[in-house]
């Protein structure tokens, strides 16, 4: 049966309030995520929230994530829009928020014959392209995201809400650049690099699966050493005064590119 909160002042509220915050969560190893599509992808997925607060139990899927969540042995707690306002930041907050223990696929975990594209990301700042990029994992297949080096926080409530859910469904894996790069050489796998420093158009080029697409930092690009272990560096041709997509972007027309040829 859920319990009920409506004061600001609750310890509970406070505590996954304070989740919003980097520090405090990477001590508790806990996230929040928002919104009635986010939960029911996780769900679906497999993750359902150590606490879930929601204002109205009416919806079918609400009364969905209650039940999953008591019977995982979480504790579901109704509540009202200025408590779930205050927990999201947002002044029209979803009807749903989910605190959840965070997760990660350890390097060695990953199976590069699962799937013939991978994601992977060198110091990505910003959480809406990292969020953006897990969708479009999500979309093509992806085996998986690898964040290398000092990348954005996905367990962030703009990365979380930003990947619409597809935190849960696409593996997400840290690791050092020289860990990845070990890791890849250890198997098969070609290293493709989205980079302006090369003639070599992205539409003529060939891929061989499994096909691992690196996206360089947003503002400075791909470092040289990193450029120079690639595979294959190629470049998205670009017609107008701008010199550059944006990193998601770049990704997801890389991606489909590669899908095209595989399929």
């Amino acid at each position: 049966m859920p319990r009920e909160i409506t004061a600001f002042s609750n310890p509970l509220i406070k505590w996954a309030r304070s989740l919003r915050d980097k520090r405090h969560r990477r001590e508790e190893g806990r996230f929040l995520a928002e919104g009635l599509r986010i939960l029911t992808e996780a769900r679906e997925a497999g993750r359902v929230p150590e606490y879930l607060f929601f204002a109205d139990d009416g919806h079918q899927l609400t009364q969905a994530l209650i039940a999953a969540t008591e019977t995982a042995g979480g504790t579901a707690i109704a509540t009202n829009a200025d408590i779930l306002s205050k927990l999201s930041g947002k002044d029209n907050p979803g009807a749903v928020i989910g605190v959840y223990r965070e997760f990660a696929t350890p390097l060695a975990a990953l199976d590069r014959a699962a799937a013939p594209i991978w994601l992977v990301a060198e110091r990505l700042r910003d959480p809406g392209n990292l969020g953006t990029i897990l969708r479009t994992g999500d979309a093509v297949g992806a085996g998986g995201l690898i964040l290398l080096d000092e990348c954005v926080d996905p367990f962030s409530v703009e990365a979380v809400r930003a990947s619409m859910g597809a935190l849960f469904t696409v593996p997400v894996a840290r690791a050092s650049w020289e860990a990845f790069r070990d890791w890849l050489r250890a198997g098969p796998g070609q290293l493709v690099g989205l980079s302006l420093d090369t003639d070599q158009d992205y539409r003529a080029a060939r891929y061989a699966a499994p096909t691992f697409l690196l996206t360089g930092n947003e503002a400075q690009g791909m470092p040289d050493h990193m450029a120079a272990e690639c595979d294959l560096l190629v470049k998205i041709q670009m017609l107008g005064k701008a010199d550059s997509l944006n990193a998601a972007v770049a990704t997801a027309v890389m991606a489909y590119e590669v899908l095209g040829q595989q399929g």
